[in-house]
């Protein structure tokens, strides 16, 4: 019912993202989504991809300070409020959100988040009948 997703640190500085996005493109490994939260220093890349593992060892190999975590992704219809109303689900259950990014793909809403209480969003996901993506499915996103 999770995803992987990969956590890379990079410095604030000219060349420390492309190097990334280069290990991906010689690898032929696709971006599916991607976030980047930074601070004065130093900022984490966030990404969904088409073959996370692989991607994780080949950016170790290259030397990128990279972590995996699971995530979950919801599949949502594309109509303004859809986003709030799944949140209120969780919210209603007593469930934080880490963090979150979504995007549109194919006329669907995905969202991807992270939480504090991974057991009982699965809980609400299947007692709600909230469409998740499960880790196969990403490569119909590739």
């Amino acid at each position: 019912m999770t995803i992987n997703q990969l956590s890379i640190f990079i410095e604030n500085r000219s060349g420390t993202l492309i190097k990334v996005l280069e290990v991906l493109k010689q690898s032929g490994i696709q971006i599916v989504a991607s976030t980047i939260a930074d601070t004065a220093e130093y900022g984490i890349y966030r990404l969904i991809c088409s073959e996370p593992i692989r991607a994780f060892d080949e950016l170790k190999k290259a030397g990128i300070a990279v972590a995996m975590s699971d995530v979950f992704a919801i599949e949502l219809d594309n109509q303004p409020g859809r986003a709030a109303d799944a949140i209120e689900i969780f919210s209603k259950a007593g469930i934080s959100i880490t963090y979150m990014y979504s995007f549109l793909f194919n006329g669907k809403g995905i969202l991807i988040f992270r939480t504090d209480n991974s057991e009982q969003a699965r809980e609400s996901i299947m007692q709600n009948n909230l469409k998740f993506i499960a880790e196969e499915d990403l490569l119909s996103f590739a």
